[in-house]
This record gives C-alpha cells, sequence and structure tokens, in this order.
C-alpha cells in the first residue's frame, strides 16, 4: 500500500506533513504529492521550496497546466453548438436581479485528476482494474473545522485518510503545532483569483498579484460576454469590481481567522 500526502502547501497540509515528519503521524509517507496551477501566490511557492528541505520524504510537483488559460479558454459544444469555458470556477454572478455561482471544476481538472494520475504511476499501475483494489493510501488536510469537507475516495484503488480529523485539529490548532514546534505561519493555499476568499485572504495577496487579479476579472468577463453563459462572472461576494471592493479584515480571535468559503469545495483539495 502507498502511503501518500496530498500537499497544498497551505496551513493544515504543512502541519500535518511536518507531524509526519516528527513521528507525531504514522506511518511515515512514501510521498507528497503537490498539484500545481500554475497561479498560487508567491508566497505560497516560497514556503513550498522551503517544506521540501523540512520533509525526509519526496515531494512531486504535477501540473496539468495553466488553468487560467482554460479558463478563459472558449470551447464549443457538438450537440448545440454552445459556447461554454473549457474549466469552470465558482465565480459570483450577476444576473440583472438574479444572483447565482459559476459552475466548478477546477478542484477536479487541476487537482484531483494530476494526483491521481502521478498514484498510478507511482504504485506501476497503467490502468486499475477491480483486481488491484486498493493500491494507496492518499492523506487529505482536513481540519475540524472543515470536517464537512470529508469525502471519500471517487477511485475505487485510493482511499482517502484525514489524520488531523482523526487528532481533532482544527485550522488555529495547526498554527498552534507550528508555532510551538518553531516553524514558521503557512500562508493559506488557493490560486490568486479563487472566489473561494474572505476580505483577510485577498489583502494578503501582494499589491502586484491583486493587480493581476483585477485584470483576471475583466477578461473573464469580457470571455463570459462570448459564451452562452447568462450573467456577469465577479470574484468578490459583493460582486463588485474586485478593484472597488472595500475590504473589512476580520476582528481578532480564534473563531474569526477561521475561513469557511472552502466547506463549498468539498472535494477537498484547495485550500488546505
Amino acid at each position: 500500500m502507498l502511503t501518500v500526502l496530498s500537499l497544498g502547501a497551505g496551513v493544515q497540509s504543512t502541519t500535518m506533513a511536518l507531524m509526519a515528519a516528527h513521528g507525531e503521524i504514522t506511518p511515515m509517507p512514501d510521498c507528497a504529492i503537490f498539484a500545481d496551477t500554475q497561479h498560487e501566490p508567491h508566497a505560497v511557492y516560497e514556503h513550498l521550496e522551503w517544506l521540501k528541505a523540512q520533509l525526509p520524504f519526496a515531494v512531486h510537483v504535477v501540473t496539468r497546466g495553466d488553468l487560467w488559460q482554460s479558463v478563459v479558454r472558449v470551447r464549443q459544444s457538438r450537440e448545440n453548438r454552445r459556447l461554454y469555458t473549457a474549466t469552470g470556477i465558482p465565480v459570483y454572478l450577476q444576473d440583472g436581479l438574479q444572483r447565482g455561482i459559476g459552475r466548478r471544476q477546477c478542484t477536479r481538472d487541476f487537482k484531483i485528476d494530476p494526483i491521481n494520475r502521478k498514484v498510478r504511476e507511482l504504485a506501476g499501475v497503467k490502468r486499475v482494474t477491480k483486481k488491484h483494489g486498493t493500491v494507496a493510501s492518499v492523506w487529505v488536510g482536513i481540519s475540524a473545522d472543515e470536517h464537512l469537507r470529508r469525502k471519500p475516495s471517487q477511485k475505487p484503488y485510493i482511499a482517502h485518510r484525514w489524520p488531523l480529523l482523526e487528532k481533532d485539529m482544527d485550522r488555529d490548532d495547526c498554527f498552534e503545532w507550528l508555532a510551538k514546534n518553531g516553524y514558521p505561519r503557512a500562508p493559506r493555499s488557493a490560486c490568486t483569483f479563487c472566489p473561494f476568499r474572505n476580505d483577510d485572504s485577498w489583502l494578503a495577496l501582494s499589491p502586484e498579484e491583486f493587480a493581476e487579479v483585477a485584470r483576471k476579472e475583466i477578461q473573464l468577463q469580457e470571455t463570459y460576454a462570448r459564451t452562452s453563459f447568462r450573467g456577469v462572472p465577479f470574484f468578490h461576494a459583493s460582486r463588485r469590481p474586485i478593484g472597488e471592493v472595500t475590504f473589512t479584515p476580520a476582528p481578532s480571535g480564534r473563531k474569526a481567522r477561521q475561513l469557511s468559503m472552502f466547506n463549498n469545495e468539498c472535494a477537498g483539495m484547495c485550500g488546505v
């Protein structure tokens, strides 16, 4: 049985990986896998390089390519000639007085599928059949405050495990464990343009990253105008242009620091 740690290089997965390195979670993983959308904040990529040097097991970086290029790529269906984008992200839609949320395919296409392909490669199985059974245990960094995101693997050859849930650790417990063991505070792992951010998370972006996000929002709105989608997409829940939003930092306190919007990302592979 292959033991794989799904590494987002955020708070929870960083804590889980270092706890394994300390022997506080067993068995020792055979490796970790980081699925790169190519649009994490610079702080996450810096943290990932630091983290690799702390771990006694290999970290494999896999990618399906540039997520944003897929988000703004327009395709046409063969059946009804309907125009749509290649990969959907959960944008906030405004269509007159009606509001909605965009379809979400980014986690599946650019996180889960690349990790699953790497698991099959590491297990030495090109085509998995029922006779192989479960070939890998994949650890997912969901913490107790996000327990609703716990979902079994949709692949019969992969079994999910949630070590932080086993230890009843929430996100604050992760911060406390890192500080107690002399490690730096880990960043939030999520694409710079991911709509599943609270105001604190938007404020954590660098000025250059935020300016790029504002340009991307305009580009996505122009892209949607060319498709059969209804509504105007926005990155912020206020459904205002991201450059015009007045962000309000959360008050200090244990509960205020929690970011709950990722509970909507029930695959459990983002934001950890």
